[in-house]
């Protein structure tokens, strides 16, 4: 229930990126038809993919907010990744469109036209990049949605990626140098390239099954080391997260004269107890003998009882 609710507010978000990426799309391309500079045009071109990006966020939210099926035992919040891979390559893909038209540019520079009206309308397409941007990333913390934060990345290069062209636009009117506007457009792609490159790690990681963060990690063990005591460990603890949702599983080992009610309640409270610092976890444990030399056999067992 936790878990739709609050996919279901990251998708509201998603949808103001949308909002966003259009409004900007439209002033910035007033901008460049204003101006004709290949610089404002590089800044346009990435909002297009900024619009793309935001409709494949709002796609990934909807499926991520699906409930486990007969197909997908452990639900689909992996469909994040996919949205935050497509952010990646989206943005390569921009960086390597701006890189292009600027060589062609540096090789014939051209004057620009009606410059300050042109950067006028493109400051403001800025001013509500950045704004959502930070409403993004506030929201993506939050959430814990790797989407919402790529999401507000992208925008946040667009952001830099405005202030450089409009630096370079205005440089190339006080100097009358035309080839500064090309060139600054070439430093932007490089900036994308980098951006992009960080996206992408984070990305992999996840489609990785990497574990969930360290304080989490460290918070985890605290709780866990409270129940090892009167013949009682826990081993083979692993963890892993997909999107806002984490994965916790381990070994219990307990005196082989337990009960099962006995064993299964001590589970059940663990299980419990894990789920108040990580509240949506999914925790499965596994109970065995303590007295069972195979019970310590398992891979990621870190000791063995002598």
């Amino acid at each position: 229930m936790t878990g739709a609710h609050t996919l279901g507010g990251a998708q509201r978000y998603a949808l103001l990126s949308v909002g966003a990426a259009i409004a900007t799309i439209s002033l910035k391309l007033v901008a460049w038809h204003l101006t004709k500079s290949v610089g404002l045009l590089s800044d346009a071109v990435e909002s297009v993919v900024n619009l793309l990006a935001a409709v494949v966020a709002l796609w990934a939210l909807r499926v991520a907010a699906e409930p486990p099926d007969a197909e997908h035992h452990f639900g689909h919040e992996k469909a994040e990744y996919l949205a935050s891979a497509f952010e990646g390559l989206a943005i390569l893909g921009a960086s390597i469109a701006i890189a292009l038209t600027a060589w062609q540019r540096i090789a014939d520079p051209r004057p620009i036209e009606s410059a300050w009206l042109g950067l006028t309308v493109s400051t403001v397409a800025s001013a509500i990049n950045g704004a959502v941007a930070f409403v993004l990333f506030r929201a993506g913390k939050r959430l814990d949605s790797i989407t919402l934060r790529s999401d507000a990345h992208h925008l946040m290069t667009d952001v830099w990626t405005s202030a450089g062209v409009l630096s370079g636009v205005a440089l190339v009117q006080l100097t009358g140098w035309h080839i500064l506007d090309p060139i600054v457009a070439l430093a932007v792609a490089t900036n994308i390239v980098w951006m992009a490159g960080k996206i992408l790690v984070e990305t992999a990681h996840g489609l990785l099954d990497k574990t969930i963060p360290e304080g989490e990690q460290a918070s985890l063990e605290t709780l866990l080391q409270k129940f090892r005591s009167g013949g009682v460990d826990l081993h083979a603890v692993r963890t892993r997260q997909a999107g806002p949702v984490r994965f916790v599983d381990m070994h219990v080992l307990v005196p082989g004269g337990w009960t099962v009610q006995r064993g299964h309640d001590l589970c059940e409270e663990i299980e419990r107890e894990v789920r108040t610092i990580l509240p949506r976890a999914s925790v499965l444990t596994h109970l065995e003998p303590i007295e069972d030399p195979a019970s310590w056999d398992d891979p990621g067992s870190p000791r063995r009882p002598r």
